[in-house]
Order: C-alpha cells, then structure tokens, then sequence
C-alpha cells in the first residue's frame, strides 16, 4: 500500500497566516501543486510609496512570501522548515492599483536548499517584478542561527 503524505492546503495556509505580515499586506495563496505557488495582492495605497507607485518592497515581500510558503508546504511534512536565505528581484516595470499576481516556480529541491523563481503581473498580465528566492531547509528542532 502506496504512503500518503497529508499536507497542508492553500485554504490552512491562509488562515494561519491570519495576523501577521502576510495578512497585513494583504498576500492570498490560490494555487499549490508542489512545483508551483500562485497568489495575489489587491493593492491598497498602504502599498504604495508617496509618488504613487508600488514600493519595490511589497514585490520582494510577495516573492520571498511565496516561496517560503512552497518550501513550507514541502517540507512540513517531514517536520521541518523553511526560512529564507537570500533574494534577488528586478523590478521590470510598475504598478499602480489593481490586483498583482506571483506565480512561483520551483527550480531546485535538495534535502537543505530550495531555490524558487517568483514572477509578478500586473493587472493586464505585464511582468512587473522577477526575483529568485533562495531557502534554507531545516529540522523543526535545528537551531535557526
């Protein structure tokens, strides 16, 4: 009889994310199916810097977001943990309003590392923002230092 590993589900996922950063930015998970993550932000101007456009910061919040949260429900299983380790983001263009889009991809899974490919939209479906998001795997009982 084959093992089943029961994982969490974009549904838990968002409701623990409930009061923290996540939920303060507003980042909603939609899609999980263990290489790629999608999720969103309807844009607030709390988003936005003072000249109007989204802060560069919210893109690289929503892509380390992203790929942490696939890396945690990869390894949540086996009892461990992801936390990030490094981002690289380019931010292509800019956005305004609306709603922005992550679509992430994992590129590279070892038993310590994961390195995720984060691409965000615009509204019309634009590449605004492409970062590639670097975590480090670790036992839940491991020291974090």
């Amino acid at each position: 009889m084959a093992h089943t590993v029961n994982r969490m589900t974009i549904e838990e996922l968002n409701i623990i994310c409930k009061n923290s950063f996540v939920d303060h930015l507003g980042i909603w998970f939609t899609e999980f199916d263990g290489a790629h993550i999608k999720g969103y932000i309807d844009l607030k101007p709390f988003h936005l810097q003072p000249v109007g456009y989204v802060h560069g910061g919210v893109y690289m919040s929503m892509a380390e977001t992203l790929a942490g949260a696939g890396s945690a429900l990869l390894v949540e299983p086996e009892n461990k943990i992801a936390l990030g380790n490094s981002i690289n983001s380019q931010h292509l263009a800019s956005a305004k309003e609306g709603r922005i889009v992550a679509a992430g991809t994992l590129i590279h899974k070892s038993t310590f590392k994961h390195i995720w490919d984060i691409e965000i939209t615009d509204n019309s479906g634009k590449l605004i923002s492409l970062s590639r998001v670097t975590n480090s795997i670790k036992e839940m009982n491991h020291s974090n230092d």
